[in-house]
């Protein structure tokens, strides 16, 4: 065990020994090398302790929940155990280039104290390495508190570095909440502090056939109390609050209750009438479900027709 590590990783998994190998490799081929691993697994039923206990690595500790309690609840075992000075969150999905911690480190060493947050851009590959059309570049830094509840920044949880003390004064990840978890941190860090960015593609995230999110309804209620819980400051930021109707709107159609989606999509609407997307879903919605899911394969099909450019 590293007696003073300076970055804290925390890799919370549930299910993924398949995947979770590719992870740990990517953090132990890192060229900045002062830190600790912390696994914390959510519950897993598969061989996840034996394949990381197969990394003969003093710097890696294992932490195990005998029951499911969830993402976040993983992510605050792992902050509430962590020693460094800084933490880092990687997805047992995801992967890191060598050098995203190197470059991260170095901004936090010029930058101010009132740095909290540094972020780097994200690209994602098959599982076969060939990059696919989900491309994030981060853009706004300082005080983004406005941006992020704009939805003008998008902030993925494994290209962050942050200090351990943000978790202080922002607090831990909120276990109620089931999608949104991170931008909800995010949100909270940014009362407090500047953001840094990073403006390369140092993390690498894989889409695969045992991907899974959480089902339909309970992303739903996610959002649901997602919004709830910022009612205020979206009722004066209509298209933030918008943009939550009409995920719920899209949800509700894809679960084949058009009526429940059309509702929210006419509450879109209402909320923020400038958006043309809001009315074309809504007019797809009216040619009923079976309509609607063939429409939307045709648009699925179209976007991914849009390639990354290997190079």
């Amino acid at each position: 065990m590293l007696k003073n590590p300076v970055i804290s990783i925390i890799i919370p998994t549930y299910n993924r020994a398949h995947l979770i190998d590719k992870a740990i490799k990517s953090v132990l081929n890192q060229t900045y090398q002062n830190y600790e691993i912390m696994i914390v697994d959510d519950g897993s039923t598969d061989n996840t302790k034996e394949v990381v206990k197969g990394f003969a690595d003093s710097r890696i500790n294992y932490f195990f929940h005998t029951n499911n309690l969830g993402v976040s609840a993983a992510r605050n075992t792992g902050i509430k155990a962590s020693r460094g000075e800084y933490i880092a969150f990687l997805d047992s999905d995801d992967e890191w280039l060598p050098e995203k911690l190197n470059r991260q480190i170095k901004i936090f060493k010029s930058e101010s104290s009132v740095v909290g947050v540094v972020y780097t851009g994200i690209y994602y590959s098959d599982e076969k390495g060939k990059k696919v059309k989900k491309v994030y570049m981060p853009g706004n830094e300082g005080y983004i508190y406005e941006h992020l509840l704009k939805r003008e920044t998008e902030i993925y949880i494994s290209t962050v570095l942050l200090k351990n003390e943000c978790f202080t004064k922002a607090g831990l990840f909120d276990a109620d909440l089931f999608i949104g978890e991170d931008y909800d941190m995010w949100l909270r860090i940014a009362k407090y502090y500047k953001f840094r960015a990073v403006k390369e593609l140092l993390v690498v995230g894989l889409i695969h056939d045992s991907q899974t999110s959480a089902n339909s309804e309970v992303m739903i209620e996610g959002v649901k109390k997602f919004q709830k819980k910022y009612s205020k400051e979206l009722r004066t930021r209509p298209y933030s609050n918008s943009t939550f109707y009409f995920y719920l709107g899209n949800k509700f159609c894809h679960l084949r209750k058009i009526r429940e989606g059309q509702k929210y999509f006419i509450k879109a609407v209402l909320t923020y009438p400038f958006c043309p997307k809001y009315y074309i879903y809504l007019l797809c919605s009216i040619f009923g479900s079976r309509g609607y899911m063939h429409i939307s394969h045709i648009r699925r099909y179209f976007m991914n027709m849009r390639k990354v450019d290997d190079d």
